[in-house]
């Protein structure tokens, strides 16, 4: 694989090559840094997709469970945020270990991976709710509620899949996750 990436920064002189013994020794020290060419679209929808679905659980189960508790909006916002960051983590911790990782290094991964992802998917999506008319107020019974949540995970979506691309593609974020798969 290093003999890949090195032809790959042979062909693609700039600002790269800077960077090429740190890219190397990230491959050594089982770090999981790819080149930029696996930075595609599909490769960040996936890794989107992935991030999407650890935050959509916990969401719904903070909101579920702070109505459901009778909370006001700042403290079921709060474990919805909380909740999204455990489940997110905690799908991708689920396959890293899955590959043989310890525990301690397959959540380094997982923090590796997917923190930014999570935090802008966060501030998309509860940003959308916050400034959406009426849909704080929303309960579970209101179509606004699912709407409002609905169309805010889409924005998030195609707000967080360029991030996605972006770190993939300096081989940070998911990059970092699918060293483990191969």
């Amino acid at each position: 694989m290093e003999h890949e990436t090195h032809a790959a920064h042979a062909h693609h002189p700039g600002p790269a090559d800077a960077d090429h013994h740190g890219h190397h020794e990230g491959h050594r020290a089982g770090q999981g840094r790819h080149p930029a060419s696996a930075a595609t679209w599909a490769t960040a929808v996936q890794a989107t997709l992935h991030c999407l679905t650890g935050c959509a659980i916990g969401e719904v189960l903070g909101m579920v469970a702070g109505t459901a508790f009778g909370w006001d909006n700042l403290p079921t916002m709060v474990l919805a945020v909380v909740l999204a960051f455990v489940f997110g983590y905690s799908l991708t911790l689920r396959g890293v270990l899955r590959a043989g990782v310890g525990f301690r290094a397959a959540f380094r991964v997982a923090l590796a991976a997917d923190t930014l992802s999570i935090v802008v998917m966060e501030l998309m999506d509860n940003g959308v709710i916050l400034v959406w008319p009426s849909a704080m107020d929303a309960t579970l019974g209101d179509a606004l509620f699912w709407i409002s949540l609905a169309v805010s995970f889409a924005l998030a979506f195609m707000v967080t899949t360029p991030v996605n691309k972006w770190m993939i593609g300096r081989g940070k974020g998911h990059a970092v996750v699918h060293a483990y798969h191969h």
